[in-house]
């Protein structure tokens, strides 16, 4: 029946490809391979096909030792089906899947461990009794206490630098309960508020995570109320981790931002951003209206420190030296060892282009082209190592070591003062 062994050996190889997992090898050409995929049935129909086909044609002798179709299909092991591992779809679970793995069901899971905690901020604005605009927001309970992390901007008008409340707060739960919120603090250059609800029993709250480790292309969860439409989530992805502000066109102190793809709308402001271990990375603070997935939250990180401000000070402190000041790689250092020989020889620190007139770090002795390398005692690599050295240090001495044009090195003592609000 079979005269031609090749066309044997393929019509076996069909039958196996029209099912469906085995692998058939020309045992005299190790370059020809075909991969198909079998079912269970018809593997060991195959299986018993291809031995009698073997033995009973001499034609198909030369294949009996090396042709592995005897092993492929009669060897492969069936992996036991688990129906309690498996989902609607028949996708199996994410029992096997690690921290910030994305399984069938990462981004239910993360909503589901922080929904709960989400809530729809609403406030009207009034003056003399009239109710000129209604503000809608969302919130995340941090706290069994009611302690509530939201935007500055859904709970607050600034006028000058005093934050004045929009009057009656009101804070709706996903599950359908509603308390009167009263505004504990607001800081309008963060755009970060902490509002406080009251309740007879611990109300549910959402873990805080880190956001020093996150990386561009991590899967990012934002919860919110846009529209005022509860219990809605989006999904997308870190586009940036260090969004800064100036990047932005924002004028002020600068500030760095998580950029992301989510969707966000009105209404959005001051619900969280999540990973997919369920924790809070960030709080969603606005997005670039006439462009789509360009969304931005203000780093769980800085937002911790923000809050630790508020208990301490009542306030956000804000140290301010009077440094125009860049990150330096070794990339621009030689760039800038290209222009200018007498560049200093270092490895990383902090540039300073440009000293404002009048400021401390000029009368400390500051000049462009500084580069600081040591910060009150400690190696500097970026401005925000020095920001975060600073902390709320007003009016305290800090000695600074730079490194100047030909490698000289000079100690200078800086007294920082509080940052204007209105800068």
């Amino acid at each position: 029946m079979f005269r031609n062994p090749r066309r044997a050996a393929l019509l076996l190889a069909a039958g196996a490809a029209a099912a469906g997992a085995g692998g058939l090898l020309d045992c005299r050409d190790s370059a020809t391979a075909v991969s198909v995929s079998v079912s269970t049935p018809l593997r060991h129909f195959l299986s018993a096909a291809s031995t009698g086909l073997l033995s009973r044609n001499p034609l198909l002798a030369p294949w009996q030792g090396g042709f592995p179709i005897l092993n492929s299909f009669a060897s492969a092991s069936d992996a036991p089906i688990n129906a309690s591992n498996q989902g609607s779809g028949g996708i199996s679970d994410d029992s096997r899947c690690g921290r910030g793995c994305l399984g069938r069901d990462s981004i239910a899971n993360a909503a589901a461990a922080v929904g709960p905690a989400v809530v729809n901020i609403s406030c009207m604005h009034e003056i003399h009794g009239w109710a000129l605009e209604k503000s809608i927001g969302s919130g995340t309970i941090i706290d069994p206490d009611g302690t509530i992390l939201t935007c500055a901007h859904v709970v607050a008008d600034f006028q000058s630098t005093k934050a004045v409340l929009r009057g009656k707060v009101s804070v709706t739960l996903q599950d359908g309960r509603e308390f009167e919120g009263h505004v504990i603090n607001a800081d309008r250059h963060s755009d970060i508020a902490v509002v406080k609800i009251k309740s007879k029993t611990p109300l549910p709250a959402a873990r805080l995570g880190s956001s020093c480790n996150i990386r561009p292309g991590e899967h990012v969860v934002a919860l919110g109320c846009p529209l005022s439409l509860q219990n809605t989530v989006t999904s997308g992805i870190v586009s940036c981790v260090d969004r800064k502000s100036s990047d932005l066109g924002l004028g002020g102190i600068r500030r760095e931002y998580l950029q992301t793809d989510c969707a966000i709308n009105r209404g959005n402001s001051g619900g969280p951003l999540v990973n997919l271990d369920g924790e809070i990375i960030g709080v969603n603070v606005m997005k670039v209206w006439d462009a789509d997935g360009l969304s931005f939250a203000v780093p769980i990180d800085s937002i911790v420190k923000i809050v630790e401000h508020f208990k301490r000070n009542g306030r956000v402190v804000r140290p301010w030296l009077g440094l125009k000041m860049l990150d330096l790689n070794p990339m621009v250092i030689a760039q800038l060892k290209e222009r200018s020989s007498s560049f200093p020889d270092v490895r990383k620190g902090v540039l300073v282009p440009m000293v404002t007139p009048g400021c401390p770090a000029e009368r400390a002795g500051f000049a462009p082209g500084d580069v600081v390398v040591e910060f009150d005692g400690k190696p500097v690599e970026s401005i925000k190592d020095i920001i975060d050295i600073m902390g709320d240090k007003v009016g305290v001495p800090i000695e600074v070591l730079v490194k100047r044009a030909n490698n000289v090195s000079v100690i200078l003592t800086v007294i920082p003062e509080e940052a204007d609000a209105s800068r």
